[in-house]
């Protein structure tokens, strides 16, 4: 399984006219269905009296296929949701989504034509889209002395780890996150530092 894929970082915008319609393409990170609601509110507030707000999104890693969805607002079945979301799954990028505005030109597309009209924007944007690396980090713990606490937490921070609480009682406590692939090196760094008294345990 994976431990990393790249998610947006930083909004964009496509617009374009097709056949006298105008279609307005935002991408942007999205880890839930809450966000997509929230942006799709602000879209209808800055792109007003539009006559299809259509949007796709795959709220997780590239390659889940729970939590995503897709809305056709109105376009005939098919024509634009699902080909829009066939387009993000098709991208490997994760955490993204996808709103596309349409006001209505006049001349009818087709379903055919619809399909690559509400594409399009999604395309040319995955294209110059900026990415960042997420890391997908698993609880670990571990228990030193006073002492370690200084250099135990400087390891942590050279192995991507997140230190979520301490806890003081004899000992310190810690629990953390930290990606999977860097869970053997952490515990031979531990070792070394400690001569085989500190190892961390994790959790699958």
């Amino acid at each position: 399984m994976t431990d990393s894929y790249q998610v947006p970082a930083a909004e964009l915008v496509i617009e374009e006219e097709i056949k006298h319609s105008r279609f307005i393409t935002v991408l942007f990170h999205c880890h839930s269905y809450e966000e997509l609601k929230c942006v799709l509110t602000n879209v209808r507030g800055e792109f007003p009296g539009a006559n299809h707000y259509c949007y796709a999104y795959v709220a997780a890693e590239p390659e889940n296929s729970i939590a995503i969805g897709s809305s056709d607002d109105g376009e005939p079945a098919g024509s634009a949701g699902r080909p829009m979301l066939a387009t993000l799954q098709g991208a490997n990028i994760g955490e993204i989504g996808a709103i596309v505005v349409r006001y209505f030109g006049g001349t009818k597309l087709g379903v055919g034509g619809l399909v690559r009209a509400y594409s399009s924007g999604i395309k040319q944007g995955l294209a110059q889209l900026q990415t960042e690396l997420k890391l997908i980090r698993y609880p670990g713990s571990l228990v030193c002395e006073y002492s370690q606490l200084k250099d135990v937490e400087y390891l942590l921070s050279q192995y991507d780890a997140i230190v979520d609480d301490r806890d003081f009682a004899e000992k310190v406590t810690l629990r953390f996150e930290i990606p999977r692939r860097h869970q053997q090196a952490l515990n031979l760094g531990l070792a070394t530092m400690s001569q085989g008294v500190l190892s961390a345990k994790f959790k699958s």
